[in-house]
Protein backbone atom coordinates (compact mmCIF):
# COMPACT_ATOMS: atom_id res chain seq x y z
CA UNK A 1 0.00 0.00 0.00
CA UNK A 2 2.82 2.36 0.82
CA UNK A 3 4.44 1.70 -2.57
CA UNK A 4 1.25 2.59 -4.42
CA UNK A 5 0.80 5.77 -2.39
CA UNK A 6 4.40 6.81 -3.18
CA UNK A 7 3.86 6.28 -6.91
CA UNK A 8 0.67 8.35 -6.82
CA UNK A 9 2.49 11.26 -5.08
CA UNK A 10 5.29 11.21 -7.65
CA UNK A 11 2.78 11.29 -10.50
CA UNK A 12 1.01 14.22 -8.86
CA UNK A 13 4.26 16.22 -8.60
CA UNK A 14 5.13 15.53 -12.23
CA UNK A 15 1.73 16.60 -13.48
CA UNK A 16 1.79 19.75 -11.29
CA UNK A 17 5.18 20.70 -12.76
CA UNK A 18 3.83 20.17 -16.28
CA UNK A 19 0.84 22.39 -15.55
CA UNK A 20 3.15 25.14 -14.23
CA UNK A 21 5.31 24.93 -17.35
CA UNK A 22 2.19 25.20 -19.53
CA UNK A 23 1.10 28.26 -17.58
CA UNK A 24 4.49 29.95 -18.09
CA UNK A 25 4.35 29.21 -21.81
CA UNK A 26 0.84 30.63 -22.11
CA UNK A 27 1.86 34.01 -20.69
CA UNK A 28 4.49 34.55 -23.40
CA UNK A 29 6.42 36.92 -21.11
CA UNK A 30 10.07 37.84 -21.78
CA UNK A 31 12.60 40.27 -20.40
CA UNK A 32 12.21 43.73 -21.95
CA UNK A 33 13.01 47.39 -21.28
CA UNK A 34 10.80 50.19 -20.01
CA UNK A 35 10.66 53.53 -21.83
CA UNK A 36 12.07 56.64 -20.20
CA UNK A 37 9.35 58.74 -21.89
CA UNK A 38 6.11 58.23 -23.82
CA UNK A 39 4.88 61.00 -26.13
CA UNK A 40 1.45 61.12 -27.74
CA UNK A 41 0.93 63.50 -30.66
CA UNK A 42 -0.85 64.00 -33.97
CA UNK A 43 0.89 63.71 -37.31
CA UNK A 44 0.10 64.72 -40.87
CA UNK A 45 -2.83 66.43 -42.55
CA UNK A 46 -5.29 63.87 -41.16
CA UNK A 47 -4.12 64.31 -37.56
CA UNK A 48 -3.08 60.70 -37.20
CA UNK A 49 -2.56 59.79 -33.56
CA UNK A 50 0.95 58.54 -32.91
CA UNK A 51 3.00 57.50 -29.90
CA UNK A 52 6.77 57.69 -29.48
CA UNK A 53 8.38 55.48 -26.84
CA UNK A 54 11.97 56.39 -25.97
CA UNK A 55 14.46 53.95 -24.45
CA UNK A 56 18.02 54.52 -23.24
CA UNK A 57 20.35 51.52 -23.40
CA UNK A 58 24.02 50.96 -22.79
CA UNK A 59 26.26 49.60 -25.52
CA UNK A 60 26.07 46.14 -23.94
CA UNK A 61 22.24 46.02 -23.92
CA UNK A 62 20.31 44.08 -26.58
CA UNK A 63 17.95 46.40 -28.52
CA UNK A 64 15.94 43.41 -29.79
CA UNK A 65 14.32 43.22 -26.34
CA UNK A 66 12.58 46.58 -26.87
CA UNK A 67 8.80 45.86 -27.08
CA UNK A 68 7.50 46.44 -30.62
CA UNK A 69 4.23 44.47 -30.55
CA UNK A 70 0.89 46.04 -31.47
CA UNK A 71 -1.25 47.33 -28.61
CA UNK A 72 -4.68 48.90 -28.16
CA UNK A 73 -5.24 52.16 -26.34
CA UNK A 74 -8.42 54.25 -26.13
CA UNK A 75 -10.10 52.33 -28.92
CA UNK A 76 -7.16 52.54 -31.36
CA UNK A 77 -4.65 49.89 -32.41
CA UNK A 78 -1.04 51.09 -32.43
CA UNK A 79 1.55 49.39 -34.64
CA UNK A 80 5.29 49.96 -35.11
CA UNK A 81 6.22 52.34 -37.92
CA UNK A 82 9.90 52.88 -37.35
CA UNK A 83 12.74 52.58 -34.83
CA UNK A 84 15.42 55.28 -34.63
CA UNK A 85 18.82 55.10 -32.94
CA UNK A 86 20.97 57.93 -31.64
CA UNK A 87 24.39 57.48 -30.05
CA UNK A 88 24.86 59.96 -27.24
CA UNK A 89 27.76 60.67 -24.93
CA UNK A 90 27.44 61.95 -21.40
CA UNK A 91 29.90 64.55 -20.08
CA UNK A 92 31.67 64.32 -16.74
CA UNK A 93 32.42 67.77 -15.24
CA UNK A 94 34.81 68.39 -12.35
CA UNK A 95 36.35 71.37 -10.59
CA UNK A 96 40.08 71.58 -11.19
CA UNK A 97 42.89 73.78 -9.87
CA UNK A 98 46.24 74.17 -11.58
CA UNK A 99 49.17 75.92 -9.84
CA UNK A 100 52.00 77.49 -11.85
CA UNK A 101 55.35 78.92 -10.77
CA UNK A 102 57.61 81.32 -12.64
CA UNK A 103 60.67 83.46 -11.98
CA UNK A 104 60.39 87.21 -11.41
CA UNK A 105 62.89 90.02 -11.05
CA UNK A 106 60.61 92.00 -8.76
CA UNK A 107 58.42 91.40 -5.76
CA UNK A 108 56.05 94.24 -6.59
CA UNK A 109 52.60 92.58 -6.59
CA UNK A 110 51.01 95.08 -8.96
CA UNK A 111 53.72 94.50 -11.56
CA UNK A 112 53.46 90.71 -11.13
CA UNK A 113 49.66 90.69 -11.64
CA UNK A 114 50.08 92.59 -14.89
CA UNK A 115 52.50 89.95 -16.14
CA UNK A 116 50.30 86.93 -15.28
CA UNK A 117 47.78 85.59 -17.83
CA UNK A 118 44.14 86.07 -16.85
CA UNK A 119 43.20 82.51 -17.93
CA UNK A 120 44.79 79.34 -19.20
CA UNK A 121 43.67 76.29 -21.17
CA UNK A 122 44.48 72.98 -19.54
CA UNK A 123 44.35 69.26 -20.35
CA UNK A 124 44.75 66.98 -17.33
CA UNK A 125 46.55 63.64 -17.29
CA UNK A 126 43.23 61.74 -17.17
CA UNK A 127 41.82 63.54 -20.22
CA UNK A 128 39.78 66.40 -18.77
CA UNK A 129 39.83 69.66 -20.78
CA UNK A 130 38.80 73.17 -19.78
CA UNK A 131 39.69 76.83 -19.30
CA UNK A 132 40.86 77.97 -15.86
CA UNK A 133 40.91 81.55 -14.54
CA UNK A 134 43.46 83.23 -12.31
CA UNK A 135 42.65 83.36 -8.61
CA UNK A 136 44.18 86.70 -7.62
CA UNK A 137 44.09 85.83 -3.92
CA UNK A 138 46.38 82.85 -4.51
CA UNK A 139 49.35 84.83 -5.89
CA UNK A 140 52.41 84.51 -3.66
CA UNK A 141 55.99 85.77 -4.03
CA UNK A 142 58.96 84.09 -2.39
CA UNK A 143 62.61 85.17 -2.38
CA UNK A 144 65.06 82.78 -3.97
CA UNK A 145 68.01 83.94 -1.84
CA UNK A 146 70.18 86.86 -0.75
CA UNK A 147 73.64 88.17 -1.58
CA UNK A 148 75.87 90.94 -0.17
CA UNK A 149 77.08 93.82 -2.27
CA UNK A 150 80.01 96.08 -1.23
CA UNK A 151 80.41 99.59 -2.61
CA UNK A 152 83.14 102.25 -2.20
CA UNK A 153 82.25 105.57 -0.62
CA UNK A 154 84.21 108.81 -1.18
CA UNK A 155 84.03 112.31 0.21
CA UNK A 156 86.28 115.38 0.25
CA UNK A 157 86.83 118.17 2.75
CA UNK A 158 88.68 121.49 2.48
CA UNK A 159 90.64 122.97 5.38
CA UNK A 160 91.88 126.62 4.69
CA UNK A 161 94.12 129.08 6.64
CA UNK A 162 96.48 126.45 7.96
CA UNK A 163 99.81 127.78 9.23
CA UNK A 164 101.70 124.77 8.02
CA UNK A 165 101.31 122.01 5.48
CA UNK A 166 101.14 119.44 8.21
CA UNK A 167 98.96 116.35 7.88
CA UNK A 168 98.55 116.21 11.61
CA UNK A 169 96.32 119.26 11.29
CA UNK A 170 93.84 117.22 9.15
CA UNK A 171 91.13 115.00 10.79
CA UNK A 172 91.90 111.35 10.22
CA UNK A 173 88.19 110.36 9.75
CA UNK A 174 84.86 111.93 9.12
CA UNK A 175 81.14 110.94 9.22
CA UNK A 176 79.35 111.15 5.90
CA UNK A 177 75.71 110.09 5.50
CA UNK A 178 75.97 107.90 8.52
CA UNK A 179 79.11 106.18 7.31
CA UNK A 180 82.61 106.62 8.74
CA UNK A 181 85.23 107.50 6.15
CA UNK A 182 88.95 107.58 6.71
CA UNK A 183 91.58 109.97 5.33
CA UNK A 184 93.04 108.83 2.10
CA UNK A 185 94.87 111.69 0.43
CA UNK A 186 95.64 115.39 1.03
CA UNK A 187 96.43 118.05 -1.50
CA UNK A 188 97.91 121.38 -0.45
CA UNK A 189 97.72 124.85 -1.83
CA UNK A 190 99.30 128.01 -0.41
CA UNK A 191 98.60 131.71 -0.54
CA UNK A 192 100.70 134.74 0.48
CA UNK A 193 99.27 137.06 3.08
CA UNK A 194 100.37 139.60 5.72
CA UNK A 195 99.85 139.50 9.40
CA UNK A 196 98.62 142.34 11.58
CA UNK A 197 101.97 143.99 11.64
CA UNK A 198 102.32 143.94 7.92
CA UNK A 199 104.76 141.09 7.82
CA UNK A 200 104.36 138.64 4.96
CA UNK A 201 103.07 135.17 5.90
CA UNK A 202 102.13 132.05 3.99
CA UNK A 203 98.77 130.36 4.48
CA UNK A 204 97.99 126.74 3.48
CA UNK A 205 94.75 125.10 2.34
CA UNK A 206 94.37 121.32 2.55
CA UNK A 207 91.96 119.41 0.31
CA UNK A 208 91.49 116.00 1.95
CA UNK A 209 89.96 112.95 0.31
CA UNK A 210 88.20 110.39 2.50
CA UNK A 211 87.23 106.87 1.49
CA UNK A 212 85.20 104.04 2.95
CA UNK A 213 83.04 100.99 2.08
CA UNK A 214 79.41 100.12 2.48
CA UNK A 215 77.76 96.68 2.34
CA UNK A 216 74.17 95.99 1.37
CA UNK A 217 72.07 92.78 1.23
CA UNK A 218 69.85 92.18 -1.77
CA UNK A 219 67.59 89.45 -3.13
CA UNK A 220 69.06 87.36 -5.90
CA UNK A 221 65.59 86.69 -7.44
CA UNK A 222 61.94 85.91 -6.80
CA UNK A 223 59.57 83.03 -7.55
CA UNK A 224 55.88 83.70 -8.18
CA UNK A 225 53.23 81.01 -7.61
CA UNK A 226 49.62 81.43 -8.73
CA UNK A 227 46.56 79.14 -8.92
CA UNK A 228 44.09 78.90 -11.79
CA UNK A 229 40.68 77.39 -11.01
CA UNK A 230 37.72 76.35 -13.14
CA UNK A 231 35.65 73.45 -14.50
CA UNK A 232 37.09 70.75 -16.74
CA UNK A 233 35.10 68.11 -18.60
CA UNK A 234 35.57 64.80 -20.35
CA UNK A 235 33.25 62.64 -22.48
CA UNK A 236 31.97 59.71 -20.46
CA UNK A 237 29.22 57.07 -20.13
CA UNK A 238 28.17 56.21 -23.70
CA UNK A 239 24.37 55.87 -24.09
CA UNK A 240 22.29 54.71 -27.05
CA UNK A 241 18.82 56.25 -27.35
CA UNK A 242 16.18 54.28 -29.27
CA UNK A 243 12.81 55.76 -30.22
CA UNK A 244 9.99 53.41 -31.25
CA UNK A 245 7.45 55.27 -33.42
CA UNK A 246 3.94 53.79 -33.42
CA UNK A 247 1.20 54.76 -35.88
CA UNK A 248 -2.45 54.03 -35.17
CA UNK A 249 -5.80 53.12 -36.67
CA UNK A 250 -9.24 52.53 -35.26
CA UNK A 251 -9.28 49.22 -33.46
CA UNK A 252 -11.57 46.43 -34.82
CA UNK A 253 -15.02 46.24 -33.24
CA UNK A 254 -14.31 42.99 -31.42
CA UNK A 255 -11.44 44.66 -29.60
CA UNK A 256 -13.76 47.18 -27.96
CA UNK A 257 -15.57 44.67 -25.76
CA UNK A 258 -13.97 41.79 -23.82
CA UNK A 259 -14.32 38.52 -25.71
CA UNK A 260 -15.68 40.26 -28.81
CA UNK A 261 -19.21 39.93 -27.42
CA UNK A 262 -20.35 43.56 -27.77
CA UNK A 263 -24.14 44.05 -27.18
CA UNK A 264 -26.27 45.91 -29.73
CA UNK A 265 -29.91 46.91 -29.42
CA UNK A 266 -32.21 45.10 -31.95
CA UNK A 267 -33.57 47.16 -34.79
CA UNK A 268 -37.26 48.17 -34.62
CA UNK A 269 -39.53 45.31 -35.59
CA UNK A 270 -36.88 42.70 -34.93
CA UNK A 271 -36.47 40.41 -32.00
CA UNK A 272 -33.18 39.73 -30.38
CA UNK A 273 -31.27 36.92 -32.09
CA UNK A 274 -31.26 33.62 -30.26
CA UNK A 275 -28.26 32.66 -28.17
CA UNK A 276 -27.07 30.26 -30.86
CA UNK A 277 -26.53 33.17 -33.26
CA UNK A 278 -24.30 35.02 -30.86
CA UNK A 279 -20.53 34.96 -31.04
CA UNK A 280 -19.02 31.89 -29.33
CA UNK A 281 -17.88 32.47 -25.77
CA UNK A 282 -14.12 32.50 -25.27
CA UNK A 283 -13.35 29.58 -22.95
CA UNK A 284 -9.59 29.90 -23.12
CA UNK A 285 -9.53 31.05 -19.51
CA UNK A 286 -11.07 27.75 -18.38
CA UNK A 287 -8.57 25.53 -20.21
CA UNK A 288 -5.99 25.37 -17.46
CA UNK A 289 -8.40 24.60 -14.54
CA UNK A 290 -10.07 21.87 -16.64
CA UNK A 291 -6.68 20.30 -17.44
CA UNK A 292 -5.70 20.25 -13.77
CA UNK A 293 -9.09 18.79 -12.79
CA UNK A 294 -8.79 16.01 -15.35
CA UNK A 295 -5.32 15.10 -14.09
CA UNK A 296 -6.44 14.99 -10.46
CA UNK A 297 -9.51 12.91 -11.38
CA UNK A 298 -7.39 10.45 -13.36
CA UNK A 299 -5.01 10.05 -10.45
CA UNK A 300 -7.88 9.45 -8.05
CA UNK A 301 -9.53 6.79 -10.27
CA UNK A 302 -6.19 5.08 -10.91
CA UNK A 303 -5.45 5.02 -7.19
CA UNK A 304 -8.79 3.45 -6.35
CA UNK A 305 -8.37 0.80 -9.06
CA UNK A 306 -4.88 -0.10 -7.87
CA UNK A 307 -6.02 -0.31 -4.27
CA UNK A 308 -8.88 -2.65 -5.26
CA UNK A 309 -6.52 -5.01 -7.15
CA UNK A 310 -4.21 -5.04 -4.17
CA UNK A 311 -7.06 -6.08 -1.86
CA UNK A 312 -8.13 -8.91 -4.21
CA UNK A 313 -4.62 -10.40 -4.24
CA UNK A 314 -4.60 -10.58 -0.47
Amino acid sequence: MKRIFTILCALALVMAGSATALAADDTGQSVSYYPISVEEYTYGDFDELRINKTYQLSLSDDPSLIPTEDFVRNGRRYYLLDMTRKDEVGVDIQTHTETITQASDTNNLETILQRLDAEMEVTTEDGYVGILRLDHTSVQVTTDGYATKTSTLTASRSYPNLSEADVSLIPKSIEDKGKTLTLGDVKWSETADVDGEGNPVTRYTATASYTGTASSRYATGYTVSASYTGEVSKPNCAVVTYTAIFGSEKAPEESEAPGGNEQHDPAPGQTEAPDTAKEPVDLSGLKRPVMIGVVVLALGVGGMFAYKKFRERR
